[in-house]
């Protein structure tokens, strides 16, 4: 039965090797082999004791091997087994062990278990017993090619329990601090790092161990290894035993051979010239690294259809132009290598903006190479590669914002998060704490930010302001650091953003400093864990899927996934139609924004925003009047109308028309001289406003220009209307 890692058999202490009563001489005599040969044989045949003979003669060779056996405690299986298979090999190679090469040894140990199983037929941990003889008596130094195996208990056997458990109390202290949990199988994994990184240094003490040899794990160990090395180098580097950590995702990593290459078939003097442009330019590292796929993709399109041209120095007017009529009709895929992205889009126009982007990226290449003297001046970047107004006018602000509903539900969830709504682990907790998930959904729906923002705030970034009206709640002002466009500034926001951080910040670890990219200074970050900050893509990536769950509604909608950036433009359009809302300019400055055409770009005026608006401003209105009209149904019912009997009077206020067509009527502001016109002081309009069988409507009539300003109470302009209908005759005169 296998023993477990705490009672397995090994030393109290580190084994003192080589013994001097040993005779290590790489040398084999004829009679060893002789002596191997015959003892194979025997094994061969079904036979398992050894003849005294045999023993005596191979004593030399069996000495080492059972004393390091011994003083390991092993079993008497593994014990038996591992001299056998050494021997079995030693008859094979022709060699003794000690003169084993690396690439013998690595050979006889295997790359598994089960391929060493299929070998040898031994059972148990046989294997590692064999390893450990490797390690300790012949110096065997590519255990990072050994597979998969038990690191920590190779160092129980080579280093003993009270060194390899005192460097593992060692890390787990180390790993407490930082918010690790205790026993928490996942972080198996860091402690097989650690022994490894020992193994590899010969030393089984932690402080001891080199970024060197870490990276060295993340280069060329196995899988399992590559993570827990790197999260191993920013533990140490927390408690100061190293300078700094690694990420190995980045550039400790081994690529395979057949891996996404972006400079594939671009020329090689225009990519030297990019890498020179790349090097040296000073834009933001996302803005070089846009611009640096663009460059790509357009030596691909100089190799096929400008070869001659294939340095920027050689480009003239007519190689510029032609590159932007090629970007204005761009297609996605089209002059790139995109591996296995944007399957589905491939074929088809790239959209407005990313065609507008590729024509300033060469712009700005080529204005770089000029200004620093790289090429001759031929033309001028700014004009030749300007996007033509046709691509322009389909590039303007459109924020997506989230529909109204979808996000009060996201910030329901956001505020009524539970540990039940985290993700499950077997066995295990979360691996963020729940604290720092609530703040960080409650900064994304709250804060306006944006998401390099929020990774980037510093412990204490929250102040509290007491009002100066005592009935009033305390105002939350929240720092905002250094942004793309703006420098660190202060702005109030909800105070429910301070409440969530205060909570985080009381239950969270003490965390290393961390340089801020952006300014170069040390600080606190707020949203890191174990060492760590939250990764870039933790927002969009788990964070609002996760509370897309919560609120019972799809990751995407009508106007695509719903992504960090989305909060901001639906906060933003909020806060601008809100029934006070804020103004363009208190709007910019809330936002963090250097212009307020960049404020634009984030607001969207709602369809009741502007309906109002337009209601307030009484357009229409100005250009229509209702007109009061009685019908007289008696008329109607006794068949007076076709004896030309008024039945419709129009109410002008100081009198009636009974003209049928006075919306048509250009007399409308001047009707005292017209036949049709019936003042209110006449007996019959008193007649007619006494009857009691009228119908009283409302009629819209549309006014001409003048007449619009006769009603606003220009005397000249009624003097105007009335001098323009002199020659104009009246309805009644018409009629007569």
């Amino acid at each position: 039965m296998m023993q477990s890692e705490h009672t397995a058999p090994c030393p109290t202490t580190s084994l003192s090797l080589p013994d001097l009563l040993w005779d290590t001489r790489p040398e084999i005599s004829e009679s060893e082999l002789a002596a191997l040969d015959t003892l194979v044989d025997h094994f061969q045949q079904g036979g398992k004791n050894w003849s005294p003979d045999i023993q005596k003669r191979l004593s030399r060779l069996l000495l080492p091997l059972r004393d390091t056996l011994t003083k390991m405690h092993a079993a008497k299986a593994p014990y038996n087994s591992s001299i056998h298979d050494i021997v079995l090999e030693m008859q094979r190679i022709r060699k003794t062990y000690w003169a084993w090469t690396q690439e013998e040894w690595l050979e006889v140990i295997c790359n598994s278990e089960e391929e060493f199983r299929r070998r040898f037929g031994a059972s148990g941990n046989c294997r590692q017993y064999v390893m450990a003889l490797a390690w300790l008596l012949c110096g065997f130094e590519r255990l990072e090619h050994c597979g998969i195996f038990y690191q920590y208990r190779l160092c129980l056997k080579v280093f003993g329990r009270q060194s390899t458990d005192f460097a593992v109390s060692q890390l787990d202290n180390m790993m407490q601090v930082l918010g690790y949990v205790p026993r928490d199988g996942r972080n198996n994994g860091i402690r097989n790092a650690m022994c490894m990184a020992m193994l590899l240094q010969r030393d089984a003490q932690l402080d001891h161990i080199t970024v060197t040899t870490l990276q060295q794990i993340a280069a060329t160990c196995p899988d399992y290894l590559r993570e827990a090395s790197a999260t191993l180098s920013r533990i140490l580097a927390a408690s100061g035993t190293i300078e700094e950590g690694f990420d190995h995702r980045i550039t400790q990593r081994r690529r395979p051979p057949r891996e996404y290459n972006a400079t594939a078939d671009v020329p090689t003097e225009w990519l030297v010239w990019c890498k020179r442009w790349r090097a040296t330019s000073v834009l933001r590292p996302s803005s070089i690294l846009s611009g640096w796929y663009v460059l790509l993709k357009c030596g691909r399109w100089l190799a096929e259809c400008y070869p001659t041209c294939l340095s920027p120095s050689d480009w003239t007017r007519d190689t510029a132009i032609a590159w932007v009529t090629a970007a204005c009709r761009m297609k996605v895929g089209e002059w790139a290598n995109p591996g296995g992205m944007y399957r589905d889009r491939r074929g088809k126009m790239m959209m407005p903006a990313a065609r507008a982007r590729m024509l300033g990226h060469i712009r700005t290449f080529f204005h770089d190479l000029q200004e620093w003297g790289w090429i001759p001046v031929r033309f001028s970047p700014e004009r030749v590669f300007r996007a033509p107004r046709s691509l322009t006018s389909l590039v303007g602000p459109e924020p997506r914002i989230v529909a109204d509903d979808m996000w009060c539900k996201l910030l329901h969830a956001g505020q009524n998060l539970q540990e039940s709504d985290l993700p499950n682990c077997v066995a295990y907790p979360y691996f963020y704490p729940l604290e720092m998930v609530r703040a960080l959904s409650v900064l994304w729906l709250f804060g306006g930010l944006r998401r390099d923002e929020i990774l980037r705030m510093q412990c204490g970034c929250i102040r509290w302001q007491q009002p100066e009206e005592n009935n009033v709640s305390r105002i939350c002002l929240i720092d905002v650091p250094v942004s793309k466009t703006y420098a660190a500034f202060t702005k109030p926001v909800d105070p429910i953003i301070g409440e969530y951080i205060e909570q985080w910040e009381l239950v969270r670890n003490t965390q290393p400093l961390q340089e801020d990219s952006k300014t170069g200074e040390s600080v606190h970050f707020l949203f890191m864990h174990r060492g760590k900050r939250v990764h870039s893509s933790y927002i969009n990536n788990s964070l609002i899927p996760l509370l897309c769950r919560k609120a019972g509604i799809p990751e995407q909608d009508a106007r695509g996934k719903i992504t960090s950036h989305r909060a901001r433009a639906t906060i933003a359009s909020q806060l601008y139609n809100a029934r006070e809302p804020l103004d363009i300019f208190e709007l910019q400055k809330w936002l963090g924004h250097s212009s307020p055409e960049s404020t634009r770009h984030y607001v969207e005026i709602t369809p009741t925003r502007l309906a109002g608006s337009l209601d307030k401003a009484g357009y229409f209105e100005r250009n229509r009047r209702m007109v009061s009209v009685l019908i007289d149904q008696d008329a109607i019912a006794e068949g007076l109308v076709e004896s030309g009997k008024p039945w419709r009077y129009y109410d002008l206020g100081h009198g009636f028309c009974t003209y049928d067509f006075f919306e048509q009527c250009p007399h409308r502001m001047a009707c005292a001289k017209c036949s049709f016109y019936m003042p209110k002081s006449s007996s019959e309009a008193q007649y007619l406003g006494g009857r009691q069988n009228l119908l009283k409507l409302m009629q819209e009539i549309p006014l001409t220009d003048d007449e619009q300003a006769a009603v606003e109470n220009d005397i000249q302009a009624v003097d105007k209307l009335l001098n323009k209908l002199t020659g104009v005759a009246t309805p009644g005169n018409k009629r007569k």
